[in-house]
Order: structure tokens, then sequence, then C-alpha cells
């Protein structure tokens, strides 16, 4: 039955020429078979278009134009993805073997699975063997995600229906709209995720919500909104989530 289930794999990608091959060797080699590979490029004008065409995976997808950021090239991912789940790999990342889709898959056998996540690790941008931050994760209960919990973005599988039932991510949101689809989810009482205790996702280090302090600030601002709206927490869940960072470097 996992064999069976078709899993879109969204990689957002901009001017990545130098790093997007190894992110489509990941998916090629997976064992999984039934893998749908959705590019959204945004108009690069270096050599990532050429990389893609060269090394894709046969049926895969392919759109190139501008876009509002990085959660608008989200939003066109999901709209062109055809798969029965939906996950993220953009240009920076790797998967950290070649079954992991076949591990998230199996998982979505049982029905009453709507969302599949795992750990992730933040490796160095000159040696991806070099692993500066473990992000390991916990089992989803309510309380946690009250006390700053949150899974992994980059780890996160999802059916592609409920992606449909928040209206995909809010763009309104420059750096956190993740955050907040995430918070809708998993805030949700008929949302039932599986935790797969294992390193799923490598990144390279460097996104784009630590990249000055100006940044932060933003994201602190975006995510205390989220929190809000989604009426999961406050001040305390915002300082609680940003604390538990500080474990991940030990």
């Amino acid at each position: 039955m996992s064999d069976s289930l078709s899993v879109s794999v969204v990689t957002a990608c901009y001017n990545s020429a130098r790093t997007i091959g190894t992110t489509i060797q990941s998916v090629n080699s997976q064992s999984h078979i039934n893998i749908e590979h959705v590019f959204i490029d945004g108009g690069s004008t270096d050599a990532t278009l050429d990389v893609i065409v060269s090394n894709a995976r046969i049926g895969h997808t392919v759109m190139s134009e501008s876009d509002k950021g990085i959660y608008d090239a989200l939003n066109k991912g999901i709209g062109r993805a055809t798969g029965d789940v939906v996950g993220f790999l953009h240009a920076d990342d790797f998967y950290a073997n070649d079954d992991v889709v076949d591990r998230i898959a199996g998982c979505f056998a049982r029905p009453e699975v709507q969302a599949v996540y795992g750990y992730l690790q933040y490796v160095s941008q000159i040696d991806t063997a070099k692993v500066i931050r473990n992000w390991n994760t916990k089992p989803f209960n309510p309380g946690r995600l009250k006390r700053g919990w949150m899974p992994p973005h980059p780890t996160l599988y999802v059916r592609e229906e409920w992606y449909e039932k928040i209206g995909g991510f809010d763009t309104n949101y420059r750096i956190a709209a993740d955050y907040f689809s995430m918070l809708q989810f998993f805030s949700h009482p008929k949302f039932n995720a599986e935790y797969l205790p294992q390193v799923l996702v490598k990144m390279r280090v460097g996104g784009a919500s630590n990249r000055s302090l100006k940044n932060i600030i933003q994201k602190s601002r975006e995510d205390y909104s989220a929190l809000k709206r989604t009426n999961v927490g406050g001040l305390g869940t915002l300082l609680a989530k940003n604390f538990r960072k500080v474990g991940q470097f030990l």
C-alpha cells in the first residue's frame, strides 16, 4: 500500500545551481518509486534550470517565473502537486538516506495519519558531513504546542487536502508562514501526526529567518502574531519556542 502512495516533493529555488544538483540526486536515489518532483523557480539567471532539466527524474514539473517570496512559491508548488502527500525539499536541503520517503509513505498507509515528521540536521554549507545543529523533536501533544514545541518544517509531510483546508501558506507573513500553517494543523482536533524518531532531512545553514538581527526581530513578531491568531499561546509560548533552540546546538 505504501508503494502506491504518491508523494509530491516541492523544491523552491532561485539561482541555486551550486547546490540543487545534490537535492535532485537525493530525490532520485529514494527507494520509494511513486515520487513527483515539482520545481518552482523564481526566475533564476544562473544555470539552475539547466541543472534541473539535465538531472531531474522523468515526469518532473518545472515552473519558472518571478514570485512574491518563498511562501508564494510554495503555494504554487502545492497548486501543481498531484500527489496524495506533499512535502518540501529546498535547493539547500537533501534527504538523510535513500529510504526516507519510503518510511514516510509507510506511515501514511494508515488512513488516520494526516502528517509525518522527524528529525532535522543543520549542516555546514562547505562540508555537509559537519553537523552544526540537531533538531531532535518529540511526539506531539497539545501541551507541548503551548510550550513552544514545533516540528521541523522541512521534515513535515502532510496529506494534500489539509493544505486545501487552511488555504495554503498565508503570504502576509514574510518569514513565519510555515509556523502559522503548523499551528493551524496541530491545533486542529482532527489532525493526527505520526512521529519518526530519525533524521529525515539535512539542511545547509543560512536560512532566511536567521540572516540578520532585523530578520530575527521580524520573525519573532510574526511568530507572536501566528500564536495569537491560532489561540495557541502568547509571549510565554514565544519565549519557550526560542529557548528550545539552545539545546539543539549542544
